[in-house]
């Protein structure tokens, strides 16, 4: 199985299983504009919401959607437009890993449950393990893989080469996993996790 290939129903099924047992609510959709009209439809207009870097909500319209002011989110990114200082950036940083929805995407997704996120400065991790009560990963069924060990070789031989290629060809020097999450289960009743596992390709 190549690392973009769409995983067939029976591995899905199993996923979405798993996933249930370890309380993250999970839907199937069957492709992006199904991915993007339910996250509109979890997420409520004037909502507090933060994202992290994500080429699948790119790929969604979610980031056009947000840009374009609809509903009415207040978006946490957009206080640091502008701002140079490190320490007030990091400050900022800190205070939107408090917003009331985190919405963002995962790197790999074990048929047995678990999730692999890999970061390069680890700012969206705090929101995705603990502090944010709402959390919305948009995952492309690509994304599924047997098990654990598997998702973790994902990120290190096919996550990690594109996105640094993707920085180099933008001018920048390049990507590293600075940090690694692996989401084993959710504890916390005060929390909602869900994701939304899409029929089609979408993100690295």
């Amino acid at each position: 199985m190549g690392w973009d290939e769409l995983a067939g129903g029976a591995a899905v099924a199993r996923t979405m299983d798993s996933l249930r047992a370890r309380n993250i609510a999970v839907e199937l959709l069957k492709d992006r504009g199904e991915a993007l009209r339910r996250v509109t439809e979890l997420v409520p207009e004037g909502a507090e919401i933060m994202m992290g870097s994500s080429t699948t909500l790119s790929e969604i319209g979610f980031l056009d959607l947000v840009k374009s002011g609809g509903r009415g989110w207040r978006n946490l990114k957009d206080t640091m437009t502008g701002v140079t200082d490190p320490v007030r950036r990091y400050e900022l940083r800190a205070r939107s890993s408090l917003a009331q929805y985190f919405l963002g995407s995962v790197h790999a997704v074990a048929e047995t449950g678990e999730m692999v996120v890999a970061s390069m400065t680890g700012s969206q991790l705090p929101s995705y393990a603990y502090s944010s009560p709402n959390v919305v990963w948009v995952v492309g069924t690509q994304k599924i893989v047997p098990d654990l060990d598997t998702a973790i070789k994902r990120v290190w031989e096919h996550c990690l080469p594109l996105e640094d290629r993707s920085m180099k060809a933008a001018g920048q020097p390049g990507s590293a996993v600075g940090k690694l999450l692996i989401f084993e289960r959710e504890t916390s009743p005060l929390r909602k996790i869900r994701m939304l596992l899409v029929g089609e390709k979408l993100g690295y």
